[in-house]
């Protein structure tokens, strides 16, 4: 019988190895570089607002790497964006499966000639194009682009994803072999536990309690015990590190056990982008918007629709009671099993809970299941139904012509729609305003304004301070890489510097003998550049004129003359 037994447990093992390799082929897809896969961001990681949908890997801190084909395929899709993922190539492959290469800097002579191209016809700078099956073919290992730092605020290096071409849900590269050198060990930083109802008390208190751990030389940790009573839940702070790499990667997998069982368990295999924002309900959100650490929740929201997570009865939450002792497990796993466990000794001790800071009432409550709209000194909000995941009061005050909207210690579902009286205005200043959110230390930004003659409104998933914002500003155009009359016949590029410091920079338009041309825009720096080799000048005297709007309609323009011998 033993035997038995032993034959259909080994069976079953290789069962599951084999479906697994079914489900994401191996040996597949090959590193996107010519270097060692070091990783500068893992897949699934908690960014600001969102999980990270692909994996980071570092280009020596240089642009310019050849970027290869994972596979062989078809470029299905081509986005260029001044944000977001800037450059990027989509390659669909024959089993199923999309690759994606992303802030490149420039893309190969067939696939740059393709998109050039496109923009000159279209007269677009950022641009979506969706080549046709045939027309864009690669082979595994071709050179598709050259790595770069396109997309906004960042460091050079490639983000790779691979998705399911039919679903759009994004799948761990490491699922098809893609694999890191790493035999480190994630850390856990900090960790806290929480009373998650009225009658519920930790240590004593209804208010999230920070833990005291200690750490062991084989890299486990210890908490101080927990004295507690009804329904609790516990958040960690974590990271993990691989070899060759000192960034502070996420983690891949979260459990749970009390006393020897599972209640809790979440691995960043797979996800949809629809359900991303979830993120918010992961993490102790009031934390982060307080002092930016992310405290992954080991208990689950009643709103939260994340499919990472192991189906529990539990859902991660203790119920404790009086004089019985509990043993929590927490282990904290990247994706070469390498694990971290931290263990948290509970006691039920029942007592009256010292209280929350009593909670503010004001006039305006939410129903979170409920659309409902608010208005205050001719401020008005309106929140569609499900704006917010649980209802509370919200603190909704008028001062000096600045809204204060509750906190950005709140998370929010969805959109909301803020609007400002401006009939008073006069015609100049509904000319030149705009709806403004006040950051810290005073610093706004611009928020998409529609206008009328009486209100200003925008949509935002931002709560905190807003305000109306006034810019009479024309942008800024600097440093023309040529002097009037120059002769640029042997130059490669020209170059141009542009910026807005108040409503920000909604169009510019770059031209050469009164037709376009396409200045490529480098957001971290303001430069444009423009490829003397796009189009053929003939000889002689030429003109050169940048057009820029920004946000409120302020305009410039400057023009130059050059010559080509």
């Amino acid at each position: 019988m033993k035997t038995n037994n032993a034959l259909i447990y080994f069976f079953l093992l290789n069962f599951a190895a084999l479906s697994s390799q079914q489900k994401y082929p191996q040996n597949y897809f090959r590193n996107p570089l010519n270097t060692p896969m070091i990783l500068a961001g893992t897949f699934g990681e908690l960014r600001s607002s969102h999980f990270h949908s692909g994996i980071d890997l570092k280009t020596q801190q240089r642009e310019g790497l050849k970027v290869l084909a994972a596979a062989e395929g078809y470029v299905s899709r081509i986005k260029i964006s001044h944000w977001g993922y800037g450059k990027a190539l989509y390659i669909t492959h024959p089993n199923g499966f999309t690759s994606v290469y992303a802030h490149l800097k420039e893309f190969n002579k067939k696939i740059e000639a393709y998109t050039k191209a496109k923009q000159y016809e279209l007269e677009k700078t950022e641009i979506q194009l969706f080549p046709k099956k045939g027309e864009l073919l690669v082979t595994q290992e071709e050179v598709i682009a050259y790595s770069g730092s396109t997309g906004g605020f960042i460091a050079p290096h490639l983000h790779f994803e691979i998705r399911d071409s039919q679903t759009e849900k994004v799948i761990n590269p490491m699922h098809f072999g893609l694999l890191p050198k790493d035999v480190v060990k994630p850390k856990i930083l900090a960790a806290q536990a929480y009373a998650l109802q009225d009658s519920a008390h930790v240590n004593g208190s209804n208010r999230p309690v920070p833990l005291s751990l200690k750490q062991f030389e084989d890299g486990n940790y210890l908490a101080e015990p927990v004295k507690g009573y009804g329904s609790i839940g516990f958040g960690i702070h974590t990271y993990d590190r691989q070899d060759g790499s000192l960034n502070k990667n996420g983690v891949y997998k979260i459990n749970m056990k009390v006393n020897g069982k599972t209640t809790y368990e979440h691995k960043l295999e797979s996800f949809s982008f629809g359900e991303s924002k979830y993120l918010n309900l992961l993490i102790d959100f009031a934390q982060y918007a307080a002092n930016k650490k992310k405290y992954q929740k080991t208990y689950i929201h009643p709103e939260n629709k994340l499919s990472i997570y192991k189906e529990t009865a539990e859902k991660g939450r203790l119920q404790v009671k009086e004089k019985l002792d509990y043993q929590v497990v927490i282990k904290v796993s990247d994706f070469e099993q390498n694990t971290a466990t931290l263990t948290i000794p509970v006691v039920g001790v029942k007592k009256k809970p010292i209280p929350n800071k009593e909670q503010l009432k004001t006039n305006y409550f939410i129903k979170h299941n409920e659309a409902q709209s608010f208005e205050n000194s001719g401020i008005k909000i309106e929140f569609p139904q499900n704006a917010f995941y649980e209802d509370f009061y919200f603190d909704f005050r008028v001062q000096d012509s600045i809204a204060f909207l509750h906190t950005r210690e709140v998370p929010l579902n969805k959109s909301y729609d803020l609007s400002f009286d401006v009939s008073s205005l006069s015609k100049k200043q509904r000319e030149k305003g705009y709806i403004s959110r006040i950051h810290k230390k005073g610093k706004t930004s611009y928020c998409p304004t529609s206008k009328t003659d009486s209100l200003f409104k925008t949509s935002t998933k931002n709560l905190g301070k807003h305000t109306l914002s006034y810019d009479e500003e024309s942008p800024e155009i600097s440093n023309c890489s040529f002097y009037k009359g120059q002769n640029l016949t042997d130059f490669h590029f020209i170059s141009i510097y542009l910026k807005d410091t108040l409503s920000g920079i909604k169009t510019y338009r770059g031209e050469i003998d009164e037709k376009w041309v396409l200045l490529e825009r480098n957001v971290k720096t303001n430069k444009l550049t423009y490829n003397l080799h796009d189009k053929k000048l003939k000889k002689g005297k030429h003109t050169f004129t940048l057009f820029a709007v920004d946000n409120v309609g302020n305009t410039r323009t400057f023009t130059s003359e050059f010559r080509i011998k």
